[in-house]
């Protein structure tokens, strides 16, 4: 018993660091992972909720649908309905853990392993969250962001922030970079040069509407229009950005709202892709350390009990036909792909060699597994990774669901062309491009009518939906102050 980290489920803050280290030595010098120095921070249940609201953040600038957000799930919870996550993470250097009071000590092993260490190491080494956030100035760009914010409600009134705001973030999902990083500095560098590039946007507004004046010729409208769309870098995939540069309405204090909000786009960006993997590495992560512990003697019995509890109910995929059917559950995919790795790579079936010949009996499932949460995302995890044995546990079969026909059809079961045809459905499942629209701006005619004209292509030909259509149109409207319009195109 003298060996135990803790015994029962009290805690206090001895026993957390005492536990922590523990987890660390294991992280380290057996999975080798690599993190950044953890900040963990225990929480009430309303700071909970209140984490929840603003979207994990430590700081956030004030909006009313934080606070509906807040209002929402604190019912929820008071009522039975829903309960509280047990920890929230946060990519940032330090990276913060809050973990919730209420937790026993056997949970708060369990998230400290999850979070400090699996997340963790999942944000420091992932190409997707190495190339499109900035861990080391993410905290104080949002501090930036709330005392800015706080000071234009000073000087333009609430209403005005608070109209800018509801058109900005109705914007967000259709306001990322997919394919390009233009060159910028850090969120730190850019807080401090706020001002400066406030007056900045003024002065080139002015400069844009004034050459565009000169240079149109009206004899040669399509070498002006040509000529025109370069001159604003069209086609542009990113609505707020387009809208940033170039609104004739806007002020130079609302260009800056939306370049908080672009930014805060962009940082969740990278999460949206990597669900799977990221979960699926944290669960992976904790299950192994958790499990060596107690193989060594550290964590007795009826705390690995509740773990394992905890671990099962987290990982839980109901079946198609299940009452509580969602879908599939990003943590039960994610985890049974990497322990599938770590067997192919020690103990592999015949099967395996055939489709996976580069790392079946390798033996470094630990090299094989870095790699993958370093370079790939989701849908390339998925076609790369994803085994028959995966399939067949989770039970996987894909469907067709064709508007011009009555029933639906099953496509793919478990047979050498289905597990092919399977791996290829699913990974596209995860495809954001396939699962968010494809809209970009490409012409905008500002000395003339002033028209702003967007291009949907449609995918699977599947139209937007028509309500959420004419309310985002009416958000651009509100920032671009002219008309704007939208066709559809089959792509």
């Amino acid at each position: 018993m003298a060996d135990l980290l803790f015994d029962g489920p009290d805690w206090n803050f001895d026993t957390l660091r005492r536990t922590t280290e523990a987890i660390e030595q294991i992280a380290r010098e057996d999975l080798g992972l690599d993190v950044y120095p953890n900040q963990i921070e225990i929480i009430s249940t309303e700071q909970m909720l209140d984490a929840y609201s603003a979207t994990g953040m430590p700081l956030m600038y004030r909006h009313w649908s934080f606070g509906k957000q807040f209002i929402h799930h604190e019912r929820l919870y008071s009522k039975g309905v829903q309960g509280l996550a047990y920890e929230i993470v946060i990519n940032s250097d330090p990276c913060i853990c809050y973990c919730l009071e209420e937790n026993t000590m056997p949970m708060q092993a369990l998230v400290i392993a999850h979070a400090a260490f699996g997340h963790n190491h999942f944000f420091k080494s992932n190409h997707l969250f190495r190339q499109w956030t900035d861990p080391r100035g993410i905290l104080d760009y949002l501090d930036y962001a709330r005392n800015f914010l706080g000071r234009c409600e000073e000087r333009h009134g609430p209403g005005r922030v608070e109209r800018t705001l509801d058109a900005a973030h109705a914007l967000m999902s259709a306001s990322v970079f997919r394919h390009r990083r233009p060159a910028q500095p850090s969120l730190r560098a850019e807080a401090e040069r706020a001002e400066r590039r406030i007056e900045e946007d003024e002065r080139a507004a002015h400069y844009l509407w004034s050459r565009l004046e000169r240079e149109r010729r009206p004899h040669d409208h399509e070498n002006a229009a040509a000529e025109r769309r370069r001159m604003l870098g069209l086609p542009e995939e990113n609505l707020i950005y387009f809208l940033e540069r170039h609104s004739p309405v806007l002020e130079p204090w609302q260009r800056q709202v939306l370049r908080i909000v672009r930014n805060l786009a962009q940082y969740f960006y990278p999460q949206r892709q990597t669900q799977v993997m990221n979960e699926g590495c944290a669960c992976f992560v904790h299950f192994h350390i958790l499990n060596k512990l107690h193989e060594q003697g550290r964590i007795g019995d009826g705390a690995m009990l509740e773990i394992l509890h905890s671990h099962s109910s987290v990982l839980f995929q109901p079946g198609y036909d299940h009452p509580g059917y969602g879908g599939i559950n990003p943590y039960a995919l994610g985890f049974a792909m990497m322990r599938d790795v770590q067997r192919i790579c020690e103990a592999p079936e015949p099967e395996d060699r055939e489709w996976f010949p580069s790392i079946a009996g390798c033996g470094d499932w630990r090299g094989v597994l870095k790699e993958a949460w370093a370079n790939f995302r989701d849908e390339s995890f998925i076609q790369q990774f994803l085994s028959p044995k995966v399939m067949r546990d989770l039970r996987l079969f894909a469907l067709r669901d064709a508007e011009a026909e009555d029933t639906l059809k099953v496509t793919a079961i478990h047979d050498e062309a289905g597990y092919r045809a399977l791996r290829d459905t699913l990974a596209r499942g995860y495809d954001l491009s396939n699962r968010s629209p494809d809209i970009e701006v490409i012409d905008a005619d500002l000395a003339g009518d002033r028209v702003l004209r967007l291009r949907h292509v449609l995918r699977n030909e599947v139209p937007l939906d028509p309500r959420e259509r004419e309310a985002t149109l009416a958000c651009l409207r509100e920032l671009w102050g002219y008309e704007v319009e939208i066709d559809e195109m089959t792509g």
